[in-house]
């Protein structure tokens, strides 16, 4: 027994180190762009396709991935998920040319598409009884990854070069992998048949609808958003006549509190992913701040959140989780007022402070959402979930920076299109508390 739960919980840190890592890759490779691009000699377009490309790959497939798993088994899914994350790194080591770091990049995000869709899942499965808590350390790595990103990103970059970040990126992965590959758990798999033409269709739509809002001032974006469109119609038809559907109609119409808490998830992220980017160019362009000076006045919102996601959790086992994601919206809104309120005047200091609150808030809201997410579904279902309230948040951060880029274009001056993006950021939230509150009258009424 006491093997057992060693083997528990190598498992468990396997898990965590490769969400850890997941998130840190995409914030630290951010610090190393403007090298990367003198090293290859790249234009602004083709170092954007760094970090798009991953964005990319990793969204598409998440579903599909999501849903193998539930049939085929979560640990065996999500062992080869971190291997092939750990064959992109060191692709990424070895890369002499943009080329090879691009399909690097790709193989990454292709790797850590499986990390997503199953880490939650299998955590969920592994300690049923606390499953804010665990979610809430799930949480707790992934935002320790976003703050470490740039400050281990930078340092490792200035004094050892680019490379490091990704040879000491494959490191940890391996030691993942080692961590866990000889733990095994009996899992309730779903009977179905893998539903091929819908998983498809889904993952076409998916492309379409982030490429095409990665690009949507210009024609060729518009186009594909029309054809993601067109196609996500073609798949709710297909999905209405199969028997086994790999994205169930009837549970998001009928299962309230699923389709609320995914809702409010999206919403979250739509007005939560620009705001480290909006602040970043105002701490650097307006008050004269180094790139390393506005990494740490920024790091305090996610350090924040990665502080209080595991208490979050574990109250959420023990009070109304819809009541405490309701609460952070509330927190994350109200935060992002009071940002929209900054001018040239005000005192940088108020990033910060203004951080720590956005970064409470987040807290409140992620690991209790994660959780009434999980616990409205069967546990065959749970890398469905996972996978779903994955392609929320990458979906949700798309639309974010989509509102930057329209802003932008349409205002020249950049204290105006902050200001107007920070109370648009704000109201959305609001839009947020009030889904939360109708899903808790739903969950009530249950």
């Amino acid at each position: 027994m006491n093997e057992n739960l060693r083997d528990k919980r190598g498992v468990v840190f396997s898990l965590l180190i490769a969400s850890f890592l997941a998130s840190f890759l995409g914030s630290a490779i951010n610090i190393a762009i403007p090298i990367i691009g003198k090293e290859f000699k790249l234009d602004n377009v083709a170092l954007t396709w760094l970090n798009t490309s991953f964005q990319l790959s990793s969204a598409t497939f998440l579903l599909f991935f999501g849903k193998l798993a539930d049939i085929k088994g979560r640990s065996k899914l999500y062992y080869l998920g971190i291997s092939v994350f750990a064959v992109g790194v060191f692709l990424s080591i070895f890369s002499r040319n943009y080329l090879l770091l691009l399909f690097s990049r790709i193989v990454q995000g292709i790797g850590s598409s499986v990390i997503f869709a199953t880490s939650s899942a299998i955590l969920t499965s592994l300690y049923p009884e606390k499953r804010g808590y665990i979610l809430g350390i799930y949480t707790t790595s992934v935002y320790l990854g976003l703050s470490f990103g740039p400050v281990l990103g930078g340092f490792l970059t200035q004094y050892v070069g680019w490379k490091s970040i990704f040879i000491f990126t494959f490191i940890l992965s391996f030691l993942s992998i080692i961590l866990g590959i000889s733990y095994r758990f009996d899992e309730v798999r779903s009977e179905e048949k893998l539903d091929l033409l819908g998983g498809f269709l889904f993952s076409l739509f998916v492309f379409l609808i982030l490429f095409g809002t990665s690009q949507i001032l210009k024609f060729t974006g518009i186009v594909s958003v029309g054809i993601g469109l067109v196609t996500l119609l073609g798949f709710y038809f297909v999905e209405r006549r199969v028997s086994n559907p790999i994205l169930d109609m009837n549970l998001l119409m009928n299962n309230k509190t699923f389709t609320f808490a995914n809702a409010t998830a999206l919403i979250n992220y739509a007005s939560t992913f620009g705001v480290s980017f909006l602040l970043s160019l105002y701490l650097q362009n307006i008050k004269g701040v180094s790139p390393r000076d506005a990494g740490l006045f920024l790091v305090f919102q996610p350090l924040t959140q990665a502080l209080f996601s595991a208490w979050a959790g574990r109250l959420s086992d023990r009070r109304r989780p819809e009541i405490l994601a309701s609460i952070g919206m509330f927190i994350i809104s109200s935060s992002l007022f009071l940002l929209s309120r900054i001018d040239t005047e005000s005192s940088i200091f108020l990033i910060p402070l203004y951080g720590i609150f956005l970064g409470f808030g987040f807290a409140l809201f992620s690991a209790p959402n994660t959780n009434i997410i999980m616990s409205s579904i069967d546990r065959r279902y749970y890398g469905f979930a996972s996978s779903f309230l994955a392609t929320m948040r990458i979906m949700g951060q798309s639309l974010s920076m989509v509102m930057i880029g329209i802003v932008f274009s349409l205002e020249s001056s950049f204290m105006n299109s902050y200001r107007i993006l920070m109370l648009t950021y704000g109201i959305l939230c609001i839009l947020g508390v009030f889904l939360s509150i109708k899903r808790h009258e739903v969950h009530k009424l249950s």
